[in-house]
Parts: structure tokens; C-alpha cells; sequence
């Protein structure tokens, strides 16, 4: 059956179900970041910070030191002192821990470190006659192809 008033607005949905602001059909080549390709950094692949270190290290201890006065019931100023002392101790290892992950993910990835030395591979470690400069005998030859 046929509508008897027409329609005032365009049904907006597309393929994927989103809503499309009205008047916007396309994607803009200025405006938004996921029109640009660019978006957001994984955070995994960001380079590790002592900031991010230090905030977590805090997070961590707070989180101790409310185990420590609620379910352990200890004093507030000894449960104060291990939690510093536990954000100076957490804080080195986190920075340590993260960097050690985010190099071995960017060798894994093929992608050399920001600030790491160039690996020139192992040196020989003396009066090697043999390694002294010398190149390594060829080996046996492929068969030669038939064409």
C-alpha cells in the first residue's frame, strides 16, 4: 500500500547501520581522524614513559595500601611509608619491564628501537688466522638450469 503523505527526511542508515550526520554522505578529506587514516597510536607500540611508569606505580601502591588498611587493618602511618616506599621501588621496574616489552615487539615487528646501537653482529675475539680478514671458501655450487 502506497504512503499517503510523502516522506519529509531521507532514511539515514547505511550498509554498516550507522547514522550519518545529516547533509554528510561521504567522508570529508579534512575533518575527522578516521577519514584521514590516521587515528590513534596502539598503545602497546607507544615508547614507554617514567610518567606512565609513575602513574601506574601509584595506581598500584594505592590499591595495596587500602588492602593493607581495610583487610589487614594496619596503622595509616606504617601503611604510608611502605606505600612510598613501594611507588620508589615499583616505578624503576615498570619503566625497565615496559621498555624490555616494547623493544622485543619492535623486534618482533622488524623495526629497530629509537636510540638503539646498530648491531654489527659478534666480533672475533683475537689472532684468528682463519677469521683474520679472510673470506669464507665458497660453497658447492647449484646445478645450472637447463633453458
Amino acid at each position: 500500500m502506497a504512503r499517503p503523505t510523502k516522506r519529509k527526511t531521507k532514511h539515514r542508515g547505511n550498509a554498516a547501520g550507522m547514522i550519518e550526520a545529516r547533509g554528510v554522505t561521504h567522508a570529508r578529506s579534512g575533518g575527522s581522524s578516521g577519514a584521514r587514516g590516521g587515528g590513534r597510536v596502539d598503545p602497546r607500540m607507544r615508547e614507554p614513559t617514567w610518567k606512565s611508569a609513575f602513574i601506574r606505580a601509584v595506581f598500584a601502591a594505592a590499591i595495596f595500601a587500602v588492602v593493607m588498611l581495610l583487610v589487614l587493618k594496619g596503622k595509616p602511618l606504617s601503611v604510608l611509608f611502605t606505600a612510598i616506599f613501594l611507588v620508589a621501588l615499583y616505578t624503576p621496574f615498570g619503566f625497565y619491564f615496559d621498555s624490555f616489552i616494547y623493544r622485543r615487539r619492535l623486534a618482533k615487528l622488524g623495526i629497530a628501537a629509537p636510540g638503539a646501537k646498530p648491531s654489527t653482529g659478534s666480533k672475533p675475539s683475537g689472532g684468528s688466522k682463519a677469521s683474520a680478514g679472510s673470506k669464507t671458501p665458497p660453497g658447492p655450487k647449484p646445478p645450472k638450469s637447463k633453458r
